[in-house]
């Protein structure tokens, strides 16, 4: 539904045999030169990409092995679909009794109830629990559901009734019917995960590319920076702008592949969990903070409070940035954003500090 781009620049590697006139003398090789070792994986769903700078080929790969393996762990761990996981099982016993997880899960769905709660129930964990009534098939419909229908379609999302007991590390969903589902901000998680245990390893630069939620850190082989271009939803395989980072995260998602209008008005696919209608106004979001996780949470958020009252929430947030396209092609910017862009933007604007 979304594509952000990254430019992999990879150092070459010479080995030379120095010859003099005199008699052939033993020579010390030249020290490798770090290169980009880059691998591409399907996981969690989506397309993954792991890259890592090292001049170690050997540790180069291990380490992306590593990455990919842990990314595949953290998917079965939180599967909304894997009848096994910890999410399931929490799911099974919503409105009957609590459930003991791990504290890696335990600590997960708190990080996501504290998001929820800051953005005001924008971000709600318990979504999974809303009637799917709209069908995103790209489509002109007649109307939209009768008010009654959505308003009954999202009565068991609330992500206040997810009781936690940090004493016994449980999760119980204090309705029946109630469903938890990560899948807002699991990629993030992966790609966070992920990152850190490659830099364990010893890996100094790398990215990982979570189909839109990328993280990066050090520079490429040639000591550039990371390059991340941001797609222009207008022109689906074109790029509108770029980003030249390190050690930072940069989650793109778009709004743009699932969608259905009504009287002319674009609907995409991501709901207001607070009124079952799909959230308007926006054909793209990109995050730029810290931590891949959060980010991968902020875009939705966004998302559903739209453009002005989205541009101002990521204000109040210290060391995150956004930038977004309208439903009408306008460019908007946090007001700590720098990006280049390839064209000038249409009604590109800064927000106002407030």
């Amino acid at each position: 539904m979304f594509r952000t781009f990254f430019r992999r620049m990879g150092g070459s590697l010479l080995l030379g045999l120095l010859l003099s006139g005199g008699p052939a003398q033993a020579q010390t090789p030249p020290a490798a030169k770090p290169r980009n070792f880059t691998r591409p994986a399907q996981l969690m769903g989506s397309h993954f990409t792991f890259t890592a700078v090292s001049a170690d080929d050997s540790l180069a790969w291990r380490a992306i092995r590593a990455g990919i393996g842990e990314a595949q762990r953290i998917d079965r761990l939180f599967s909304y679909w894997d009848s096994t996981s910890q999410i399931t099982q929490v799911n099974r016993a919503a409105g009957l009794r609590p459930v003991v997880v791990d504290q890696e899960v335990y600590d997960l769905i708190q990080r996501t109830l504290k998001l929820s709660a800051m953005s005001g129930g924008a971000f709600d964990v318990t979504f999974a629990g809303g009637e799917k009534i709209y069908k995103f098939d790209k489509l002109a419909h007649a109307a939209l559901p009768a008010p009654e229908v959505v308003k009954a379609s999202v009565a068991r999302i609330d992500y206040r009734k997810v009781l936690l007991d940090p004493a016994t590390h449980s999760v119980m969903l204090k309705d029946k019917g109630m469903r938890m589902n990560l899948a807002g901000i699991l990629q993030g998680y992966g790609v966070r995960r992920a990152q850190a245990l490659m830099r364990q390893m010893g890996i100094q630069g790398g990215l990982i590319n979570g189909s839109g939620d990328v993280s990066c850190w050090g520079r490429q082989a040639d000591g550039s920076l990371w390059r991340i271009a941001i797609g222009d939803p207008a022109h689906p395989q074109s790029v509108s702008s770029w980003l030249t980072v390190s050690d930072v995260a940069v989650v793109t998602a778009g709004n743009y592949e699932q969608y259905f209008t009504v009287g002319g008005k674009y609907y995409g696919h991501i709901i207001d969990p607070a009124t079952g209608y799909p959230a308007t106004g926006l054909r793209s979001v990109t995050i730029i903070c810290p931590d891949v996780e959060l980010a991968d949470g902020l875009d939705e958020v966004v998302f559903v409070k739209g453009p002005e009252a989205g541009l101002d929430f990521i204000n109040t947030l210290k060391g995150v940035d956004c930038t977004l396209i309208t439903n009408d092609g306008r460019t908007l910017t946090s007001r700590g954003m720098q990006v280049n862009y390839y064209s000038t933007p249409p009604q590109a604007a800064a927000a106002p500090k407030p």
